[in-house]
């Protein structure tokens, strides 16, 4: 269920390595650094079930992508705490933490972007995917992400929307008995970084 953590990279990602071509330079092209500030990002998750939807959040730990402009190859990670899952349910957290993503075994949950592609228009609006691997509970998965947001000068906004097949992955179902919930977890990121651009030489 914490694969909504991951998103939260691939928005921040995907407007670096876009505005990045926008630029066009041929002799030096500039490759962006960002930094996710962690108290301004926001990882929601929501498993739909027979009698309700569970709604929650996820905590991130700490997040670096970098992407450059000319191949719009991407590098970093963003890592999540598997432990901070919070539906607001106590008995229900604890069964998603031990029983789900056996956070004791696999504290983290990281993502690593690896390429962007998508289109930044003159307003600093972009639409883009970003391809990277998720390490979810001990098992690497290569994942597309869909982002969208804004970059202005130094200054990121971006959101993103992942799911996540946790069961087809190998993780323990948590329904229990009737009540049944989807075997599919949604998760929607919000987020806001500081970019750094630094000037890098094209080879001959």
């Amino acid at each position: 269920m914490t694969t909504r953590a991951f998103n939260l990279a691939f928005a921040l990602a995907i407007a670096l390595s876009m505005v990045c071509r926008a630029l066009g330079y041929s002799a030096e092209s500039r490759v962006g650094v960002l930094e996710l500030d962690p108290s301004k990002t926001l990882v929601e998750f929501k498993l739909g079930g027979a009698l309700h939807t569970t709604h929650g959040k996820f905590q991130l730990k700490r997040g670096t992508i970098k992407a450059d402009e000319t191949t719009g190859k991407a590098e970093g990670e963003l890592v999540i705490d598997a432990a901070s899952g919070n539906s607001g349910d106590f008995l229900r957290d604890n069964r998603m933490r031990d029983d789900v993503l056996e956070a004791a075994t696999w504290p983290k949950i990281t993502f690593t972007p690896r390429h962007i592609d998508g289109h930044l228009d003159a307003q600093g609006n972009f639409h883009a995917k970003l391809v990277g691997v998720l390490m979810l509970h001990g098992a690497q998965h290569d994942v597309v992400i869909e982002t969208q947001g804004s970059l202005k000068d130094h200054d990121l906004i971006a959101t993103g929307h992942l799911s996540i097949p946790y069961i087809e992955w190998g993780m323990k179902d948590p329904s229990v008995l009737f009540l049944s919930v989807a075997k599919v977890v949604d998760i929607d990121i919000a987020t806001a970084g500081h970019v750094t651009w630094n000037v890098e030489a094209n080879a001959p």
